[in-house]
């Protein structure tokens, strides 16, 4: 039995959402599952968590050292499949959205994708790492129908 010339299997996500912050104009848990699909490489299985930010500024001085809320965190478990979790903290993503005069959900999405090329191994601690995952998350956010997020 031959393949279609083009076809790709569609890869699989598991992805459970938890809300732990009173912010307001979260998205829902279909645009963060269509966010990660954008995203994806190969299978993924996920817990994301929607935090404020006394958790988010927990978890980031708990896990990297650092005393203070920043956007996202992830935590890989597994790299194949992968497996892993992330948590974004909702009013840094809202302030640094409002600081960037960037649509809200733009930002959601883009920290969404960012998060899952984290999770999927890539990273931005060189010049050439960060211009490596900047270019994919763009082109991946164009295909959503969002701007370049590094666009200023």
């Amino acid at each position: 039995m031959s393949k279609a010339v083009g076809f790709r299997p569609k890869n699989k996500l598991s992805l459970t959402v938890q809300y732990a912050s009173d912010a307001k104009n979260l998205p829902t848990r279909a645009q963060f599952r269509r966010w990660f699909n954008a995203a994806l490489l190969g299978d993924m299985s996920l817990t994301l968590r929607i935090v404020d930010a006394d958790e988010g500024r927990e978890l980031n001085k708990t896990y990297r050292g650092k005393d203070y809320a920043t956007n996202v965190l992830t935590f890989v478990y597994t790299d194949h499949p992968v497996s892993g979790d992330v948590v974004i903290c909702a009013p840094v993503v809202a302030k640094e959205a409002a600081e960037q005069s960037k649509e809200l959900l733009a930002h959601y999405a883009h920290m969404t994708v960012h998060a899952a090329l984290h999770l999927q191994g890539y990273d931005h601690e060189d010049e050439r790492e960060a211009e490596a995952m900047e270019a994919l998350e763009t082109s991946m956010m164009l295909k959503l129908r969002y701007e370049n997020p590094y666009q200023n």
